[in-house]
C-alpha cells in the first residue's frame, strides 16, 4: 500500500461525496464506493466494476482501500481467536479478539496502540501510549476479519481508551450503524470507558450505542490506586452523569468489575456498589483476573465471585459472572501485541 495515498476505509458517505466531487466524478459514485467498501468488502479500487475504468484509475491515483490482513493469530481450544493487526507503517500492532458463543459471535476491537490510562491490572497500559487509531484502522479489524460475516456484536473493549480517541470511535460507529455502511443496530455495539470528563458526556449525547464503565472498585481511594483515571473523573461523577440518561429501553449501561481476592470482593465493596448504583438502571459484569507479568494481584476464586454476584443481585443490582475465554492464547489484553513488539526491537 502506498503510504502517500488517502485511505477510503472509514470515510463517511458525505466524505466520499467530497472525494468524487473533487475528482470530477458524478455524485452517485460516492454511493457506489460506499457499497463496494462496506457491503462488498473489496480489497482494491479496481474491483469496483460498476465505476468506469477511467474513474477507477483516477480514484486509484490518489486513494486506496486501505484494508490490511492480520499478520498473526492465536486460536484457543474454546474457539476464541486473537488476531494481531498491523497499523501505521507495520511496526505497530493492535489485538482483536473473536469470541464465538453458540448463536452469538462477538468481536472485541482496539482503538489505540497502547494506552494512557495505565490501569494497574492491564498489560496494554504497560506498553505506554504510541498513538490513536484512525476510523479506518478500527474498521479494518472488522473489514479484514476472516469470520466477519458471522459477527453479531462488537465491543470496544480491546487496547486503548475509546473516550481518549472519541472522534475516530464515533466515525467508526457511524459507518457501522449508517444505512450506507454496515446498517447495524446500535444495540449490537458496546463502547467501554474508564470515564473521561467531557468525552463521556459527548459520547452519551452523540451515540446510541451501549456503554460499559470500568469500575473495579466503588471506593474512590482504592479505585485511584488501581486506575489513575479516577483522579480526573471519579466513579461517583461517572455514575451521576449516567443517571441523567435513559437506560430503561433500548440502550444499556453496564459496569465491568475485575475481582481480586481480598481486595475488592468483600461485603463492604458489595454494599458500596449497591449504594453507588442506586437509582441507575444497569448491570454489573464480574470478570476473572487474567494474570499479567510483573503484577502481583491475586484473582478471586469462584466462591467469592458467586457470593458477590448473589449479594448484588439480591439487593437489586443485576449481576453476572463473565465466562473466561481464550485462557490458553495470551488471554489478557495486550500480551500478544507486547510479545510482537518485543520481537521486532
Amino acid at each position: 500500500m502506498n503510504d502517500e495515498k488517502i485511505v477510503l476505509l472509514g470515510q463517511s458517505l458525505d466524505e466520499l461525496k467530497a472525494v468524487v466531487k473533487a475528482l470530477g466524478m458524478p455524485q452517485f459514485t460516492a454511493g457506489q464506493i460506499a457499497k463496494w467498501l462496506y457491503q462488498q468488502h473489496v480489497s482494491s479500487i479496481d474491483e469496483m466494476t460498476n465505476i468506469s475504468k477511467a474513474n477507477r484509475e483516477k480514484l486509484a491515483e490518489h486513494y486506496t482501500v486501505g484494508a490490511m490482513e492480520p499478520i498473526d493469530c492465536q486460536r484457543s481450544k474454546d474457539g476464541t481467536v486473537k488476531y494481531l493487526f498491523p497499523v501505521g507503517n507495520g511496526q505497530k500492532f493492535v489485538e482483536t479478539v473473536y469470541i464465538p458463543d453458540h448463536d452469538r459471535a462477538t468481536l472485541c476491537v482496539s482503538c489505540q496502540v497502547g494506552c494512557k490510562m495505565n490501569c494497574l491490572f492491564c498489560q496494554t497500559g504497560k506498553q505506554g501510549f504510541e498513538g490513536s487509531l484512525s476510523a479506518g484502522d478500527i474498521l479494518n479489524q472488522i473489514y479484514s476479519l476472516p469470520e466477519r460475516d458471522s459477527l453479531t456484536n462488537i465491543v470496544f473493549m480491546g487496547q486503548g481508551e475509546p473516550m481518549d480517541n472519541l472522534d475516530s470511535v464515533l466515525r467508526a460507529t457511524e459507518v457501522l450503524t449508517a444505512d450506507y455502511g454496515y446498517a447495524w443496530s446500535p444495540k449490537r455495539i458496546t463502547v467501554s470507558s474508564v470515564g473521561i470528563k467531557g468525552k463521556l458526556k459527548r459520547f452519551l449525547d452523540e451515540s446510541e450505542c451501549h456503554v460499559a464503565i470500568s469500575m473495579h472498585s466503588p471506593l474512590p481511594e482504592q479505585r485511584q490506586q488501581l486506575m489513575p483515571a479516577e483522579r480526573q473523573m471519579s466513579i461517583t461523577e461517572v455514575v451521576e452523569l449516567l443517571k441523567q440518561y435513559d437506560f430503561t429501553h433500548q440502550r444499556r449501561c453496564s459496569f465491568e468489575y475485575i475481582c481480586f481476592a481480598g481486595l475488592n470482593d468483600t461485603t463492604t465493596h458489595a454494599r458500596e456498589i449497591v449504594r453507588l448504583l442506586q437509582g441507575l438502571e444497569c448491570r454489573v459484569n464480574l470478570i476473572r483476573f487474567h494474570e499479567i507479568p510483573g503484577v502481583d494481584l491475586p484473582g478471586a476464586d469462584e466462591k467469592r465471585m458467586e457470593a458477590l454476584r448473589d449479594y448484588l443481585t439480591n439487593h437489586g443490582v443485576f449481576t453476572t459472572i463473565r465466562a473466561s475465554r481464550g485462557q490458553d492464547i495470551f488471554a489478557a489484553c495486550g500480551l500478544l501485541s507486547t510479545a510482537k513488539k518485543n520481537e521486532i526491537k
